[in-house]
């Protein structure tokens, strides 16, 4: 019979799960050690044996009992059931995720907003938000339509970037508002915009990033003052989203 930790990790691997219940879940002992550095409450978690296999695993153990954080203790196969990762470390954490806001991006002295406008696959969303926090951006927003935010697979994907760094669930509206009261120019990804090269940007920019194949969508790309690209051979694919939002990101913050 499962216990009630097991029924709610159960039931945080589903959205509606997650939506009603505030939480989401972590798995393995580097997310874990990230959540609890930055501060995020981790309200209780399945551990197996693996987990004290290794000294890493050990101190982050005792550490969550430090905190006072349930513990559950199941064998190894019971954990893999839970678990969505094939290697899960033995440990499956369920924590608070911070509740981030339009006013937590700090945009005082300038910054660049990477706006995902429709990103779909979880993997995408979570390696952009690792790659923003880890190039300086103030902070990414997400519209309808992108992979939630804590969907436990942006959270892996993001290595822990969403427990410190401010990632906004929100809607086109609400950004195009928040976007004028704050002075931000906006930019558009398109495959057929102007290569950005070293670019002169304005002091506070919204960089928006679009559905992987649909692109961005026509209400932001009415509101955009300008439309870029990145350089590439003729004859090249088009890059993946991730990989191209992290291009340029890297454009337009290095040297600021």
């Amino acid at each position: 019979m499962s216990s009630s930790l097991q029924s709610t990790i159960r039931d945080l691997q589903l959205r509606r799960g997650r939506e009603r219940r505030g939480l989401t879940l972590a798995e393995g002992v580097r997310l874990v050690e990230e959540a609890l550095a930055a501060g995020v409450p981790v309200r209780g978690a399945a551990v197996s044996p693996a987990l004290e296999g290794t000294p890493r695993g050990k101190a982050l153990k005792a550490a969550l009992v430090a905190k006072g954080a349930r513990l559950e203790e199941v064998g190894d196969p019971e954990l893999d059931q839970l678990a969505d990762t094939e290697h899960p470390q033995g440990i499956v954490a369920i924590i608070e995720p911070a509740r981030w806001g339009l006013h937590h991006i700090d945009l005082h002295r300038g910054g660049v907003v990477l706006v995902l406008d429709a990103v779909q696959d979880p993997g995408n969303v979570g390696t952009m938000l690792r790659t923003s926090q880890a190039l300086g951006a103030a902070g990414v927003v997400a519209l309808k339509g992108t992979a939630e935010l804590t969907n436990p697979k942006v959270i892996r994907g993001s290595m822990g970037a969403l427990f410190k760094f401010p990632a906004v669930s929100t809607d086109e509206p609400a950004f195009l508002e928040w976007s004028r009261a704050s002075r931000l120019t906006i930019w558009a990804t398109a495959a057929d915009g102007v290569p950005l090269d070293r670019p002169d940007r304005p002091d506070r920019l919204a960089l928006v990033a679009g559905n992987e194949g649909a692109g961005v969508g026509p209400g932001l790309s009415a509101a955009a003052q300008r439309r870029v690209a990145i350089r590439l051979v003729p004859g090249a694919e088009s890059l993946n989203v991730a990989i191209a939002a992290a291009i340029l990101l890297h454009e337009v913050l290095r040297d600021r």
